[in-house]
């Protein structure tokens, strides 16, 4: 009996021994969208171009306050769009022109008289090294923002949902990495790594702003620096279909509002700092490998200070 046991323990080892792995997915058998917010790290081969237009609606329900604790209020829409159009310089740098546009439906109050332009970005990203098969070290680059105040922030009247600005020009500084994995059926999985820094400038703030300022008012705000982590993950569940998960970390810190009100008393009040982690599924369909589609949601489900809301958007990516 023994003999057995042991004869059909070497045959099941032999099985499994002779059991062919499952073939490794190529590169170019993987096409991607990419995630709903983490930016690539590879740059744009020289002369070809990147369109990628979003369209989301910011559904806020809610706050967190500086507990963690979230109340809920009446939900408000800020409908948006926001678009990459990039350019490779070279095959290590790219440039992009970023703008966006926005109209407002807030719980309360009158909504926006119409479409408005938010703040204007221009980003510059160079790569210093490339991803190869076999080969530990990921793609890495270094990325510089520059975001213009082309959105309106204050004067806002009886209309504060015109407000699509931060009246602030802000510096981005960012190193953005990204790395496959192949899974044990061969699939690959892709994962990003971005983290970024931002610092604005002094605004000067007139009547009512996108700061809480009210009619009559004369003054300033010093926007804080903000800090964000985003990890993300895309699995190839097919050449076209790829499902994707950001996790993102979000630190900004105190904005300080500073001035005269109507009644020429001194104003001086403290946003606080605040921190946000949200989530966003989403899922890709690549119909060639320069063109796809992605369904996602972006919510906010913890915080300290901050608005909680479910942004769901739809993006399209092409490039030639």
């Amino acid at each position: 009996m023994h003999k057995a046991l042991l004869f059909l323990i070497l045959v099941a080892t032999g099985a499994a021994a002779q059991t062919p792995e499952p073939p490794r997915q190529s590169l170019d058998d993987a096409w991607w969208t990419g995630p709903m917010l983490a930016n690539s790290a590879s740059t744009l081969p020289r002369g070809h171009y990147l369109i990628e237009p979003y369209l989301y609606d910011v559904r806020t329900s809610g706050t967190f306050d500086r507990d963690g604790d979230r109340h809920t209020t009446d939900r408000s829409h800020s409908y948006g769009s926001l678009t990459y159009m990039t350019y490779g310089v070279t095959d290590t740098f790219s440039l992009s022109l970023i703008p966006t546009f926005g109209y407002t439906d807030p719980a309360q109050g009158r909504s926006s008289a119409g479409i408005g332009m938010g703040d204007l970005s221009v980003q510059g990203q160079y790569r210093l090294t490339q991803f190869q098969p076999g080969h530990w070290m990921p793609t890495i680059s270094v990325a510089v923002q520059q975001t213009f105040p082309t959105g309106k922030y204050d004067r806002l009247g009886e209309r504060a949902s015109d407000g699509f600005g931060s009246g602030a020009y802000t510096t981005m500084l960012g190193i953005y990495s990204q790395t496959y994995f192949w899974m044990r059926n061969g699939r690959i999985l892709r994962m990003r790594l971005n983290l970024t820094k931002a610092f604005s400038d002094r605004v000067d703030l007139t009547d009512e702003s996108v700061y809480g300022t009210s009619d009559g008012f004369r003054g300033s705000a010093r926007p804080g620096a903000s800090f964000v982590a985003n990890a993300a993950w895309e699995y190839s569940i097919t050449r076209n279909w790829v499902i994707a998960l950001d996790a993102v970390y979000r630190r900004n810190g105190n904005t300080r509002v500073r001035g005269i009100d109507a009644q020429g008393r001194a104003t001086l009040f403290d946003s606080g700092t605040s921190r946000s982690f949200a989530l966003a599924p989403a899922i890709e369909y690549n119909f060639t490998p320069n063109v796809g589609v992605l369904f996602g949601v972006r919510t906010i489900v913890a915080g300290r200070n901050t608005s909680a809301h479910v942004t769901p958007a739809i993006a399209v990516n092409i490039v030639r």
